[in-house]
């Protein structure tokens, strides 16, 4: 168990009686150029790709300023990437922080935080402001899933974890003290639930060996049938594009991206920092069977968007694009590699348990993630935003 204490306003010295001096701990929020907001997230290494300059340059439609927590010196101890939407016919707008803030998650009063993030937003005519916490809420191993899918279980919160993170469980808990309120199922726009393969302390040759059968002999199957894994560019985003279809068809489901916003993601991410978004490219008999990206920023990596032909799958293009990928990866040093979202559907009737099921096979764990949570600067509009959203 975590056991986090506020630390006391004021101390005694036992020596004299007097009073001890106590550091300024106010923050105050203010804006941040692109420059001061990338300098801050690179010396920290654990930010979101979400919550960098370049995330603003695509997501199109939405107003977006960088913010900082300054400290009584003046240096700044924390940022978030914020996007602006104007609400209709009224002047207010709807904040979102996605997957942010990037500040100090483990201080014990996370009021002195967002109560100054909060009166900015209120300075920018918000109603309602939205944010991610980057934090983890449970955890479950691979075989944990694959004995509760054999058992019957049909959902992740008939599961117990193996793993509840203090520190996001007591944030959730200080969250709701505060008036925030979490999202709620279906509302979150990043994924809450993610597959995250370790790296940490493992050689390469370990990795695979925690593969299952399927995904070793799906290795091997690629490659002596000799598909052919390269790293592609710009000019390649028109065939992903084209596969992105197929597979959305195929899978029955609509991401709602048109290829200028993956040119947007490429030129933007690249820009901000060279090789941030990659695009790995799978062929056989010079035929492109699969593409994959891949995005980094600081100490992180994450396969963001899978894509394949309904052709040639029988050389298992997709699992030699991700072997790649992984080798890549663990090359960097990284402790993590982020699988990105799966479903906590395990009904294996249910085709939303596809992508977990495939994603199981490298025996990663899945990770409920906090969540997005709102905080209601102007109650009535808020309500009311909330209304339209539930029969949207």
């Amino acid at each position: 168990m975590v056991t986090l204490l506020s630390a006391p306003a004021r101390s005694t010295t036992p020596a004299t009686g007097s009073p001890a001096v106590v550091p300024d701990t106010t923050l105050r929020v203010a804006r941040l150029t692109p420059e001061a907001h990338l300098a801050h997230l690179d010396g920290r290494g654990d930010a979101g790709f979400l919550q960098y300059p370049s995330w603003a340059v695509v997501k199109e439609g939405w107003r977006s300023e960088g913010i900082g927590w300054f400290d009584a010196s003046g240096a700044v101890v924390g940022s978030a990437l914020v996007l602006y939407r104007k609400m209709p016919k009224v002047p207010y707008w709807f904040a979102y922080l996605p997957e942010g803030p990037v500040i100090d998650w483990t201080d014990p009063n996370p009021e002195r935080w967002l109560a100054p993030l909060i009166e900015h937003m209120r300075a920018r005519h918000v109603f309602t402001v939205r944010m991610g916490p980057p934090l983890a809420h449970r955890r479950w191993r691979a075989q944990t899933v694959k004995d509760a899918v054999k058992h019957g279980l049909k959902h992740l919160d008939r599961v117990t974890p193996d793993e509840i993170d203090p520190l996001g469980a007591t944030v959730a808990l200080r969250l709701g003290d505060m008036g925030w309120r979490a999202s709620g199922d279906g509302a979150d726009a990043q994924p809450r639930y993610t597959f995250e393969l370790p790296f940490e302390g493992r050689a390469l040759d370990q990795v695979k060996a925690g593969f299952n059968q399927e995904w070793k002999r799906a290795i091997t199957k690629a490659d002596k049938s000799g598909v052919d894994i390269t790293v592609g560019g710009f000019e390649d985003l028109p065939a992903f594009f084209e596969l992105l279809q197929v597979t959305e068809r195929r899978n029955g489901f609509r991401l709602g991206r048109e290829l200028p916003y993956y040119e947007r993601q490429y030129r933007a991410l690249n820009a901000e920092a060279a090789g941030r978004m990659r695009l790995y490219l799978a062929r056989f008999d010079d035929r492109l069977l699969a593409a994959h990206t891949l995005i980094s920023a600081g100490a992180r990596v994450w396969y963001q968007t899978g894509a394949s032909t309904d052709h040639g799958r029988g050389v298992r293009p997709s699992h030699a694009l991700q072997w790649r990928m992984i080798q890549d990866v663990h090359e960097r040093g990284v402790p993590v590699y982020d699988m990105r979202g799966v479903s906590p559907v395990i009904d294996p009737d249910d085709r939303l348990f596809g992508v977990l099921r495939w994603k199981l096979g490298t025996n990663g764990q899945v990770v409920e993630n906090m969540g997005e949570w709102e905080y209601p600067v102007v109650p009535a509009l808020h309500k009311a935003f909330r209304a339209y959203m539930s029969i949207r």
